[in-house]
């Protein structure tokens, strides 16, 4: 019964009722006769909190900043009452309501206060719940690697408990995720485990998650043109949406007008935008929010309608300035609607303001990647916390059981099992990351190198028909642009493009000391191994120069059809493998092996240099 509330808030919150209009006034009569009642001063302060908890609980679905008011006011009387139940619950719904208007920072802290109190409790199911919520937070917020990493932990607990329904969240919200990185064989490949589950358990949620999982296979074939197969599977979630399901309605109408607007049915399109927005309106969700505004302006723009199309970019643009990647759109939006309509100055002004969305752009991507990396290690103390209840729990049962070595061998065969499985799972997402990586690097060291270097050299020029007065101005920037182009040949080289052997050759030749070697057949082997073995090399020949005071290093390359063999071997002073290897790098190498299937092995002692061979296979890796 502990996590009775926190279901039911979360069904309610999402599920479209029949006759709307008269829903909504008796929701609101609920809460005002509530409301009523803590004018009455005899109330006791636990009586005060649960008519707090129930009108926020009602607001929650209809109105959320008052929810939010009501869910604090909550929370003070459970802080002092000490109801730490309750006091979870409120935290989750007011954790809740703030995502939902674009407080991501705010919903966050509620979401781990309830996380921490499920520890306290001992309620391992309710602190998996909150750790997914954190991961829809994460989404919202386009942080989607950190998103990968905390779904991947709630679909492990939940697998090792057999919590079906959030089996199917987990996997399909994965799907959704790698969708929106790009990854698109791998969402496929989610969204499909996710699809067999569900007919498998058969959840009572069965409809509403078949009509977000038709949903995202609409999206991946709307993005890659096959408008067919979009308009089918937008559909089938569409019959679904009649009768369940606010937020997937959103998206399937949004879909549905995009697919239109793809077909020049320009009227019909519009006819979905308006049903988007009216979903959005509704829910209240800033997202959606925004999502229908940018579908309805678009339409306006192809029906010549310049006017209503610019009104409802600004609209989108007000509600949410602060999210880059949609007022980017928007914006682009409004510049086109006021160059059609000839109003030169404002279309100038907003096409300025575009540029510098889309130099924010570059930077918020850059600044996001180095946040979900220092938010991993929040991630493993979460997951430390909640298997700490799954070990009291063993406890409890051994202490009960009293032994049977029949029992015990099972065990370990079921443990070995459900390990391979979670190695394999992590796999995936450690090769799902490193494919995010590499289009991210590429796109950095172009934006860095034809963008911000190429304006620095034009003001060098500029800067040169004053050359008395500001050589000192000369000199600074032909230092920057020098760092700026090392900067993105080491984000991406561009001599990887040619292959492994060129690469390495180029970067050992940065270094007096270190001679490279190929032996071997040189042919091409797949982006993702390649990319593999150049930042291996790079960091281990860097860990040498910078630990290990060789005079000499060397660098060797072989390759054949079935293998790429890297070995890095230097003459210097070598350490102790089992105590000095902290800092140096070698367990984020270890990661980009393990995640292509090979192997590294170390050979090294205080005073004998150090060798390091990574073999990595071909096979499956030139894809």
């Amino acid at each position: 019964m502990r996590s009775f509330f926190f279901i039911a808030f979360l069904l309610l919150a999402t599920v479209h009722v029949a006759g709307q209009e008269e829903w909504l006034n008796d929701h609101y009569f609920k809460a005002d006769s509530l409301k009523q009642l803590l004018n009455d001063q005899s109330l006791t302060e636990k009586q005060r909190m649960t008519i707090c908890h129930e009108v926020s609980k009602i607001y929650g679905i209809i109105e959320l900043d008052s929810s939010i008011v009501y869910a604090d006011k909550a929370i003070v009387l459970a802080q002092k009452l000490k109801e730490d139940e309750v006091l979870m619950h409120l935290y989750g719904a007011s954790g809740l309501a703030n995502t939902y208007k674009g407080n991501f920072d705010e919903g966050l802290v509620c979401f781990n206060r309830s996380t921490d109190l499920a520890v306290k409790l001992n309620d391992k199911k309710a602190a998996c719940q909150f750790l997914g919520l954190s991961a829809f937070v994460y989404a919202k917020q386009g942080k989607f690697h950190t998103t990968i990493d905390y779904y991947l932990q709630f679909l492990n607990i939940s697998e090792n408990e057999g919590w079906k329904d959030n089996i199917v969240v987990a996997l399909a919200n994965l799907g959704e995720i790698n969708r929106r990185l790009g990854n698109t064989e791998m969402a496929i490949q989610y969204l499909k485990q996710a699809e067999e589950k569900c007919a498998e358990f058969m959840l009572s949620s069965y409809t509403w998650r078949m009509s977000q999982i038709y949903n995202e296979y609409a999206f991946i074939y709307l993005h890659s043109g096959h408008d067919d197969e979009a308009l089918h599977y937008a559909l089938k979630a569409d019959s679904i949406n009649n009768t369940e399901g606010t937020v997937n309605r959103c998206y399937t109408k949004g879909i549905l007008a995009s697919i239109c607007l793809h077909r020049n049915d320009y009227l019909q399109a519009l006819h979905y935008a308006k049903e988007t927005y009216q979903q959005a309106d509704v829910l209240g969700d800033i997202n959606l929010y925004a999502y229908a505004g940018q579908i309805l302006s678009d339409v306006y723009l192809k029906l010549n309608r310049y006017r209503e199309a610019e009104e409802e970019a600004i609209k989108v643009w007000v509600a949410d300035s602060t999210n880059i990647d949609e007022s980017r759109v928007v914006v682009k939006n409004i510049a086109l609607a006021n160059i059609y309509m000839n109003h030169t100055e404002k279309a100038a002004y907003y096409l300025r303001k575009y540029s510098e969305l889309n130099e924010q752009y570059s930077t918020k991507s850059f600044q996001t990647t180095v946040s979900d990396l220092s938010i991993k290690y929040e991630i493993e103390k979460k997951e430390t916390r909640i298997a700490s209840l799954e070990k009291e729990r063993r406890l409890y049962v051994w202490l009960g059981i009293a032994g049977g070595l029949l029992t015990i061998a099972i065990s370990l065969a079921l443990w070995q099992k459900l390990r391979n499985e979670r190695k394999e799972k992590q796999l995936i997402a450690t090769r799902s990351i490193l494919d995010g990586e590499m289009k991210e690097r590429t796109r950095l060291a172009h934006d860095l190198h034809d963008r911000l270097s190429g304006n620095l050299s034009a003001l060098k020029i500029e800067l040169g028909k004053r050359e008395e007065i500001l050589q000192t101005v000369r000199e600074q920037l032909d230092k920057c642009i020098c760092d700026i182009r090392d900067a993105a040949h080491d984000l991406m080289p561009a001599s990887l493009q040619y292959g492994m052997k060129v690469a390495l050759k180029d970067f050992a030749a940065k270094f007096s000391h270190v001679n490279f070697h190929f032996f071997g057949n040189e042919k091409r082997v797949g982006d993702r191994l390649e990319y593999v073995v150049y930042c291996c090399a790079n960091e281990l020949v860097h860990n040498a120069v910078k630990h290990s005071d060789a005079k000499n290093i060397n660098l060797q390359l072989i390759q054949d059809k079935k293998r790429v063999v890297l070995t890095v071997s230097d003459d210097g002073k070598g350490f102790n493998e089992k105590t000095d290897t902290k800092g140096m790098g070698l367990k984020s190498i270890l990661n980009r092996v393990e995640s292509c299937n090979g192997k590294m092995d170390i050979d090294t002692s205080p005073g004998k240099g150090t060798e390091v061979t990574i073999e990595l296979k071909i096979k499956n890796e030139s894809k």
